[in-house]
């Protein structure tokens, strides 16, 4: 089945839609990276404008298959991670698969992973920022991008923007790399990641995309983890998933390479990051989801 974009943006998608999501507060959820937090519960009878979480996952799940240029345009694409890992988690396949076609994406880190370890004593915040930066350059080598497509915005860890002039200056800053490469769509992560820089890139990356006439693709990360019974502002979604089956070993190296994100690595912080396995399983599938605007 062929994969088409849809028009214009979406109402749902707008100031009142990111509004709940980006006053998340900053706890730490079970099992989830530090700073985030549940997706607010939307009480009240079920909206024809929200559905269970459950219910878009398994429509993610099967979306129909599209070949790599119907789902970034056939041009050069931008993948802006919130933090160094998403790219490959979500995004791993597409980048090793545009690669073997000659057209390798730029990758955007927004983030500096410097608080994945907040109370580690023998990897304070520069020591660990530097560690996510060596962890990036190896990953993505791993799915055969050169370093010199990657790019580090150096946002505080948790501490992205969703408003305001934090927003304008860094979709800015994406905006220069889009035009750069003649990026055609930027991917980033979905707007219902239940992490408030997830929630922050997909708004930056928007705001991007109108400065440089690109379209934006979301892929999901945390969103896999979603409890099914959350009810989202999103009654459905529309997208395609990309075949990344011979990408699955450079995949999974490309993961293995941010060792200080599921690993005993940094051994002295016991509420320390961690990827769950959960997570790691649902990511490691033949195919990667990516959803388009409506």
């Amino acid at each position: 089945m062929t994969a088409t974009y849809g028009k214009g943006r979406p109402a749902r998608a707008g100031p009142s839609f990111f509004s709940p999501l980006r006053n998340l507060t900053r706890t730490v959820a079970s099992g989830i990276r530090p700073f985030v937090a549940p997706l607010p519960r939307f009480s009240g009878p079920a909206s024809p404008h929200s559905c269970r979480a459950g219910v878009l996952l398994e429509q993610m799940a099967a979306l129909p298959f599209a070949d790599l240029d119907e789902i970034t345009g056939g041009a050069t694409a931008l993948v802006l991670a919130p933090h160094a890992d998403d790219e490959s988690l979500g995004c791993g396949g597409l980048i090793a698969e545009a690669n073997a076609r000659g057209l390798p994406p730029a990758v955007a880190v927004l983030t500096d992973g410097s608080m994945s370890h907040p109370s580690s004593r023998s990897h304070p915040p520069p020591r660990l920022r530097a560690l996510r930066r060596a962890e990036a350059r190896a990953a993505v080598a791993a799915l055969g991008v050169g370093s010199e497509r990657l790019h580090f915005l150096d946002l505080p860890d948790g501490r992205a923007p969703c408003e305001g002039p934090g927003v304008e200056e860094a979709a800015a800053r994406v905006a220069d790399l889009a035009r750069a490469y003649k990026v055609g769509t930027i991917f980033t992560t979905w707007e219902c990641d239940p992490h408030t820089d997830h929630v922050a890139a997909h708004v930056i990356a928007r705001t991007a995309a109108r400065l440089a006439g690109a379209r934006v693709v979301s892929y999901p990360v945390w969103g896999w983890a979603l409890p099914r019974r959350t009810r989202l502002p999103v009654a459905s979604v529309a997208g395609a998933r990309l075949d990344t089956t011979r990408h699955m070993p450079a995949k999974r190296r490309a993961i293995a390479a941010h060792e200080s994100q599921h690993s005993g690595l940094i051994a002295d912080d016991p509420q320390g990051f961690r990827l769950p396995t959960s997570l790691l399983s649902a990511v490691d599938r033949p195919f990667e989801v990516f959803l388009f605007e409506r």
